[in-house]
C-alpha cells in the first residue's frame, strides 16, 4: 500500500542532487578509484563483500558533502578526496553492521552481504573498512579532521546501541528517537560536511556552519526515510517497504500515531511492535492508523523544519554554485516523498 504525501508549497520542478553530482564529478572519480584501491585485499572475501555493497548504486551523498564543503572554500589539494573516501567507508561499514543487527535481507534492491556471505563476514569486512578509513585519515595528517571523524565513529556506535535499547519499546518518546537518529545518521552527515572546511583551513564559523548544515540535513534525510518505509516503494527506499514495522523498529510515524491513538489503538501497537505480530494484515492496519493520526504528514513537517535550519546555516556564506548545490540537496532529500 503506497501513500503519496503532497508537500506544502510544492514546486513545479522537483529538486535534484544533479548540480552537486556535476560539480563534484571530477573529484568523485578520484574517490571511486581510491575506494576500489583501498577496498582491495589479498584475502579474497574482503573485496568481494566490500564491492558488493560499494557497487550497489548508492548516491554517495556523504562523500560529495566532503568534496563540496572543501571546494566551496577554494581548496585544491587531495586531502578532501581521502577524507571523502574515509566517510564513504565509514558509511559502508555501518550498513554492513546494520544489516546484521537488523537481520535485513535487502539493501538498495539487492540481497544483503550477510545473506550471501554470512553475518560473520559482514561484520569483519565492516571492521576492515573502518580500519582503512582511519588509515586514510592519518594519511591526511590533520588532527582536527581525525578528531571530527573519529568522534563521529564513536557517536554512531552509541546511536546503534541506543537504538537497541529502545527497540520494540512503545514508550519511546519523540525526544528519545531524535537522540537515536542524531547519533546514528546525522552525526556522519555533520562530520562529512565539517571536515571540508577543516582541510580548506577556513574559519571556525565556516566549520560550524557546515557542521550545522550536515547535522540538520541528516535529521531531515532520516525522517524522510522513516516516511518512505510506510509510504514509499522498494526502489525509493532501497529495502522492502514495511521493513521497519516487521523489524519492530520505533520510528517517528509510529511514535506519533501511538501517542495520539485510542487505548485500543495503543494496544494494537504494543501487540504488533512489542509482541512481534507483524503480519501483512497488521501492516495494513498500521498504515491506516499512521495516516489517520497524521504520522506521515507530521514527520514530513519535522523534516522540513530541519531542512530550514540546514538552509539557514548556509545563509551567511557567499553565493556560489557550491552553496546553491548544497541548498538544493536539502530540497532533494525532502522531495523524495512527493
Amino acid at each position: 500500500m503506497g501513500v503519496v504525501i503532497p508537500l506544502e508549497d510544492s514546486k513545479n520542478k522537483l529538486a535534484s542532487v544533479k548540480p552537486l553530482v556535476d560539480l563534484t564529478s571530477p573529484d568523485m572519480e578520484r574517490v571511486n578509484q581510491l575506494i576500489l584501491s583501498r577496498a582491495g585485499s589479498d584475502v579474497q572475501m574482503i573485496p568481494e563483500v566490500a564491492n558488493h555493497l560499494i557497487s550497489s548504486g548508492g548516491k554517495r551523498l556523504r562523500p560529495m558533502l566532503t568534496l563540496a564543503s572543501a571546494a566551496m572554500f577554494g581548496y585544491e589539494g587531495d586531502a578532501h578526496v581521502k577524507l571523502a573516501t574515509s566517510v564513504e567507508f565509514m558509511h559502508t561499514a555501518t550498513l554492513l553492521h546494520d544489516d546484521v543487527v537488523d537481520e535485513s535481507d535487502l539493501r538498495r534492491g539487492k540481497s544483503t552481504a550477510r545473506t550471501i556471505w554470512g553475518n560473520q563476514a559482514s561484520v569483519l569486512v565492516g571492521d576492515f573498512l573502518l580500519g582503512q578509513a582511519f588509515r586514510m585519515m592519518v594519511d591526511v595528517g590533520s588532527l582536527d579532521a581525525l578528531d571530527v571523524l573519529s568522534t563521529a565513529a564513536s557517536v554512531i556506535a552509541e546511536g546503534e546501541v541506543l537504538q537497541l535499547s529502545v527497540a520494540k519499546n512503545m514508550e519511546t518518546t519523540e525526544d528519545d528517537y531524535l537522540q537515536v537518529i542524531r547519533a546514528k545518521t546525522a552525526a556522519l552527515f555533520a562530520a562529512a560536511a565539517e571536515v571540508g572546511p577543516i582541510v580548506a583551513q577556513t574559519s571556525k564559523s565556516d566549520r560550524n556552519a557546515l557542521k550545522s548544515y550536515g547535522m540538520n540535513l541528516g535529521l531531515a534525510f532520516q525522517l524522510v526515510d522513516d516516511v518512505l518505509d510506510y509510504g514509499g516503494s522498494a526502489s525509493d527506499l532501497g529495502k522492502n517497504v514495511g521493513d521497519d514495522f516487521r523489524e519492530g523498529k520505533i520510528t517517528l510515524p509510529v511514535i506519533l500515531s501511538y501517542r495520539r491513538g485510542t487505548p485500543e489503538d495503543r494496544a494494537f501497537w504494543r501487540q504488533a511492535i512489542e509482541g512481534g505480530d507483524s503480519s501483512d494484515a497488521n501492516l495494513e492496519k498500521a498504515l491506516g492508523l499512521i495516516k489517520r493520526y497524521g504520522g506521515l504528514s507530521d514527520t514530513i513537517a519535522r523534516a522540513q523544519h530541519y531542512g530550514t535550519i540546514a538552509r539557514d546555516a548556509l545563509a551567511p556564506l557567499p553565493v556560489s554554485p557550491w552553496k546553491s548545490a548544497l541548498v538544493e540537496v536539502i530540497d532533494f532529500c525532502i522531495d523524495r516523498v512527493s
